[in-house]
């Protein structure tokens, strides 16, 4: 991937680095060592991104460094001795309902800001994104990918489900059958078939992510920031919500009470 000229350094911390750049914010998985791995250590850092946002911030660009963009939940936590500063899945899964819910509540904070923010959030995704890695991509409103992406659900393997808010954005870009599919195999999808089903947005080679991106968000934010962010809220969710055209209503008020009180300040 190409540079970026980094006005600032939010925040570094357990393979996370958060900078911003312009009117951009860079969100780096870089642990290529682990194939960016994730672990409830990385899930907390991501989940803490959106205390370092600015309303000037229109867009957060969510990118991996090495050969994989994250080869998804760290083996280590399925093991009886878990990783160093967190308990593995298995001691969680011995607890009480309760304690096992709140597990799962934490880990997917990580995951379900990307679409609750106003900023419009993109991933850029290259070799293997599998399981929380594939759902960390789906959490975003756009996505990128190499040609050599290879997108899988393997929770089935262990005999689990997407628990990490990926399930609801598969479904909705794909639709229930072919999500169900992808699932229940686990198979991998490849760059071809993820830009044909609708999982991504553009293809391009690994070293392009960035600038595809880049000229992806071009237009979006030559938009009014305030419309934009009031439309990504109004159509998450707008195949399923059965008021919608009160949504809409209730979205387009706001929007012309901001516009007359914008004239009224420049009168």
């Amino acid at each position: 991937m190409s540079d970026i000229p980094v006005t600032e350094v939010l925040t570094e911390s357990e393979g996370v680095r958060v900078e911003r750049s312009g009117l951009l914010v860079h969100v780096t998985l870089d642990a290529p060592d682990r194939r960016n791995a994730q672990t409830p250590a990385i899930w907390r850092v991501l989940a803490d991104v959106p205390a370092c946002l600015e309303p000037t911030d229109r867009a957060v660009v969510l990118r991996a460094t090495g050969p994989s963009f994250s080869a998804g939940l760290d083996t280590r936590m399925f093991t009886s001795e878990g990783i160093p500063g967190d308990e593995s899945i298995l001691t969680v899964a011995r607890r009480p309902v309760a304690e096992i819910d709140a597990f799962i509540r934490q880990a997917q904070r990580a995951f379900l800001w990307w679409r609750e923010v106003p900023q419009i959030t993109v991933a850029c995704v290259q070799g293997h994104a599998i399981g929380a890695g594939f759902q960390l991509a789906l959490a975003c409103d756009l996505r990128v990918v190499a040609d050599d992406v290879r997108f899988a659900m393997r929770e089935t393997t262990w005999g689990l489900v997407p628990d990490l808010g990926g399930s609801g954005p598969l479904v909705s870009a794909v639709g229930y059958g072919r999500a169900l599919e992808i699932c229940a195999s686990g198979r991998f999808v490849g760059a071809d078939e993820a830009l044909a089903v609708g999982l991504a947005h553009r293809v391009v080679p690994a070293d392009e992510l960035l600038s595809a991106a880049e000229e992806l968000l071009a237009p979006i934010l030559k938009a009014d920031a305030g419309a934009v962010a009031e439309l990504k809220h109004l159509l998450d969710g707008a195949d399923s919500a059965e008021d919608q055209p009160a949504r809409e209503r209730e979205a387009q008020i706001r929007r012309l009470t901001t516009m007359v009180a914008l004239l009224g300040s420049d009168s």
